[in-house]
């Protein structure tokens, strides 16, 4: 009898949990706004970053040249600069005011000043300079010219080193030249591209940040429309507050299980983005960052009491999730309040792990920590999901017993969003 009466609990409540994992499916299909965030913007967004990202490096970027010295060395100078791949020399100006007005206006991205007596000096074997003024407003423009001008002044620096040495063979020039020679071996980003170094982080932060418009925007909905207060007999699920929330994870779970292979696995792939994950090891890490995520959204879900606070709530705390996963600033120069706080957010730890996992090669057991502090949060999350749920039901069954209307109990399967 008793395992009857068991197995009746355990038929029960997976059909419970069914059942309310198909309406709430049936929800998002129905509301245009959620459908968009939780099919729409995972599909599209990704590909509009990786599409704007796809370059890598910036290439081309232009310069003015101010030349005063009308040199051999200075022009010689300018023809090298613009012979590089990562800058241009677009325009020749007469001073600097009017390279200034060009950099105001955007036109060029930096400038280089020759000043009167910069081959003079050279003749002189005295020390000379030139003048390479950058827009700092982009550092990745700052970057390729103040490299380039570099390469370039290194270059010139060994021709006269090596003109004015005394060397009878190539390899005395060779050991003058470079006396401490070095190979440059970039790790990881190889491509040393933009899009290797910030797309995997957005990828991962879309899933948190999709899961909490779609939920959220679901939760103010309902909240809108009084759904709170049409509550059928909460007897049958005064005891069963596990099978809403296990029922709605599953309808959300079902979508981003497909969403998340999507993101993880071929939108890389489509635009050659470095990707050195081991199946087994994604697919572990990834379960409870999905778990971690959709808890964490039904959490929050609390907070939204109108359709459109979840869009404010979540545009604001994008850009602040991707700073403290420490993908975009160093992790160990975040304050320590701030890294506490990280902790608190799935997508800090899911960055992480992920980005490792993609650019370095890291096996699960080379990210536990992070894995280890996903399924804390989702053991966390979950529970405060339920907290939430069942106090949204106490109100609800408060307001019904005020209510004069009754409510048939074949459509119980009703629950307060």
């Amino acid at each position: 009898m008793e395992k009857d009466s068991l197995i009746y609990k355990i038929s029960h409540g997976l059909r419970d949990m069914c059942y309310i994992c198909m309406r709430e499916l049936r929800q998002t299909v129905t509301d245009e706004g959620v459908l968009i965030f939780f099919i729409l913007v995972p599909l599209l967004y990704p590909l509009a970053y990786s599409w704007i990202y796809n370059n890598e490096v910036v290439r081309e970027v232009p310069v003015a040249v101010v030349d005063f010295s009308h040199s051999h060395a200075s022009r010689e100078f300018t023809r090298l600069l613009d012979g590089t791949p990562d800058t241009k020399v677009a325009y020749h100006c007469n001073s600097l005011d009017e390279a200034k007005d060009l950099v105001g206006k955007q036109v060029v991205n930096g400038v280089i000043y020759f000043p009167k007596q910069f081959q003079n000096k050279l003749y002189r074997q005295e020390q000379t300079h030139v003048g390479v003024y950058c827009d700092m407003s982009l550092m990745l423009t700052y970057k390729a010219i103040y490299q380039s001008a570099q390469a370039v002044a290194s270059q010139m620096n060994t021709k006269i080193q090596l003109s004015l040495s005394k060397n009878f063979t190539s390899r005395d020039e060779e050991v003058s030249s470079k006396p401490l020679d070095f190979d440059e071996v970039p790790i990881f980003n190889t491509t040393g591209g933009y899009g290797n170094f910030i797309i995997p982080g957005v990828l991962m932060l879309i899933i948190q940040q999709t899961l909490l418009l779609g939920i959220g925007l679901s939760a103010g909905t309902a909240r809108e429309t009084n759904r709170n207060h049409e509550l059928v007999p909460i007897s049958r699920y005064h005891a069963g507050i596990f099978r809403i929330v296990l029922g709605k994870f599953m309808c959300y779970f079902m979508i981003y299980m497909v969403l998340a292979a999507y993101l993880t696995l071929i939108v890389p792939r489509l635009f050659g983005f470095i990707s050195l994950v081991y199946a087994y090891d994604l697919t572990m890490f990834m379960l409870p960052y999905l778990l971690s995520c959709i808890f964490f959204g039904m959490t929050m879900s609390c907070l939204v009491r109108l359709r459109e606070n979840v869009m404010l709530l979540v545009v604001f705390t994008s850009v602040p999730f991707l700073f403290m996963s420490g993908v975009s600033w160093p992790q160990n120069d975040i304050p320590g309040v701030w890294q506490g706080i990280a902790w608190l957010f799935p997508s800090t730890f899911g960055i992480r792990g992920f980005v490792r996992m993609g650019s370095m090669g890291a096996r699960l057991s080379d990210i536990h920590p992070e894995y280890i502090a996903l399924w804390i949060q989702t053991l966390v999350y979950f529970f405060l999901t339920c907290i939430v749920y069942r106090n949204q039901m106490r109100r609800a069954r408060a307001s019904s017993s005020e209510s004069p209307m009754m409510v048939d109990s074949s459509n119980s399967s009703e629950v307060a969003d």
